[in-house]
């Protein structure tokens, strides 16, 4: 009889039910002809939204050059102009060999622990996170230590309670900000404090900001490099979020701090680049007008604004519900409610979304997905017209109540 390959072990630690069991079973429902309100993946052309116009001229204006291999590290142009970018934030050493470009964050989040971690070395993540974070650390061998960023405390974290994880493995501090999946935004002095926790463990700093520019009424999006000064920070963004051009694969990092701190990683993650030849070319001419053209994100994230208006609809519909509670999100893509009450009774994260999505034709996202061991939360985005954010959260209302009525129905059989 045929053995079935055997698959690396560490697989098995590794969770992504972004894409997981749930959105398979969607498909499923939907070769069946169910239509479903998908809220699982925060990509913004699934929506309706397009790419800017001027992203795209640049682009087909340069279609002619887009043949042949580039740098591994990304077009010379489009690395200036990145870090003339980071320059104008005030970041320090920004400079054209100090920025690689990647087939999105993702593969760059991905050759940046690579080049970091030897097998059992650690990283501080946050709970909950953008779980590719704790997947690629495991896939690289390491281990994704986890920093509770509690909903009690606006989803912040506790730097003294970062500084009392670290040990003589740990190597690296995540940042997500703004926040995926809870839309929390860091302020100044928070940041200031993980610097200096990193400067005194000479720790890497690993600051996801793709969501830089989508924030919301009086939020301001600071980036760590410019606070880090020489602490070995590396700074990620692309044009998925803000430009709304996921599907075109282009991510960046810079790496900013004392050259001869990071003189030797930047070598590592120029090796890994070379290995895997270069990004899709293509994209890398839309940067140099996503960085200089018009803004074309604030509007939205504006009052009137189609996400601004989403995050309102979320927000009303929570603070109507029976059964939910949940942190304004002052940033990114996604609301974050948790599940309080009698519907909160034995409630399970998992479970509640295959219920969304087999009764109610609803996918999201569960919690503890984000590496979350609170199991009451669910994540939607943002980024569905407001009125079918309200059809969806009448329809988690629905489910909610089932839940209740079951829990206050077993708590009667008790007593």
């Amino acid at each position: 009889m045929s053995q079935p390959l055997k698959t690396r072990e560490r697989l098995t630690e590794v969770r992504y039910e972004i894409r997981g069991e749930l959105a398979r079973r969607a498909r499923e429902l939907e070769a069946q002809g169910r239509t479903l309100i998908k809220l699982n993946i925060g990509n913004p052309g699934a929506f309706g939204f397009r790419a800017p116009e001027h992203l795209q001229r640049a682009i087909t204006d340069r279609i002619h050059e887009t043949d042949p291999y580039t740098h591994q590290q990304g077009l010379p142009a489009a690395r200036e102009a990145l870090a003339s970018f980071h320059r104008a934030r005030g970041t320090p050493n920004a400079s054209t060999e100090r920025v690689f470009i990647g087939n999105g964050v993702s593969e760059l989040i991905d050759l940046g622990l690579r080049a970091l971690l030897n097998p059992g070395d650690e990283v501080l993540v946050p709970s909950p996170d953008y779980p590719l974070w704790t997947a690629a650390t495991i896939l690289n061998d390491g281990c994704a230590v986890h920093y509770p960023c509690r909903a009690e405390d606006g989803f912040l974290p506790d730097p003294d309670v970062i500084e009392s994880l670290v040990t003589p493995r740990t190597r690296a501090i995540v940042v997500i900000n703004p926040n995926n999946p809870t839309g929390a935004v860091y302020p100044r002095a928070l940041l200031e404090r993980i610097v200096a926790i990193a400067a005194r463990h000479r720790l890497l700093l690993m600051s996801d900001e793709i969501y830089d520019s989508i924030v919301y009424d009086d939020a301001m999006f600071q980036p760590l490099a410019p606070l880090a000064g020489d602490v070995p920070c590396l700074s990620f963004g692309g044009l998925s979020k803000v430009h709304r051009a996921c599907g075109w694969r282009i991510g960046w990092a810079l790496l900013s701090g004392d050259p001869l701190m990071v003189g030797d990683f930047h070598h590592a993650m120029d090796l890994l680049g070379a290995l895997r030849l270069c990004a899709n070319v293509p994209g890398q001419f839309a940067i140099e007008a996503a960085l200089s053209g018009e803004d074309t994100i604030a509007a939205l994230c504006a009052p009137g604004g189609r996400l601004y208006e989403a995050r309102r609809a979320v927000v009303d519909s929570v603070a109507c519900s029976r059964h939910l509670v949940m942190n304004t999100p002052d940033g990114a893509l996604y609301g974050f409610p948790e599940v309080t009450g009698a519907a909160a009774d034995g409630f399970d994260d998992q479970a509640f979304a295959l219920e969304m999505l087999e009764s109610e034709s609803v996918l999201i996202v569960p919690g503890t997905s984000f590496n979350l061991r609170d199991r009451n939360h669910f994540r939607v985005t943002l980024l569905p017209p407001p009125e079918q954010l309200r059809e969806v959260f009448v329809r988690v209302e629905r489910v909610l109540d089932r839940r209740a009525d079951r829990a206050g129905e077993a708590r009667a059989q008790v007593a």
